[in-house]
């Protein structure tokens, strides 16, 4: 991966955060994108934590263009999709 590539990737991360920050829960950046620094699985890149006490690790993605079908469509809140097979995964903007 070049170093724009990776400094993409961690500005990308740093904008989550603050964005949940801004929101009112707590977050915190992965050290070298490795969750293992905060005590995780290698690919969490960040962790949100709710006032009540809720956590969600987050691996963040940013790509160029992402699949327009994958945007939840005007009057729709969440996109949920499935592979065959596979587990429901739900898009919320």
């Amino acid at each position: 991966m070049s170093k724009s590539q990776v400094r993409k990737g961690k500005r990308y991360e740093r904008e989550i955060v603050n964005e949940a920050e801004a929101a009112g829960l707590q977050a915190e950046r992965a050290y070298a994108s490795n969750g293992r620094a905060l005590g995780e699985a290698e690919d969490v890149d960040v962790i949100v934590e709710a006032p009540g006490g809720q956590r969600w690790r987050a691996q963040c993605k940013r790509r160029k263009s992402v699949a327009s079908y994958l945007a939840p469509p005007e009057g729709a809140d969440v996109t949920v999709i499935r592979e065959d097979r596979g587990e429901s995964l739900a898009v919320v903007p």
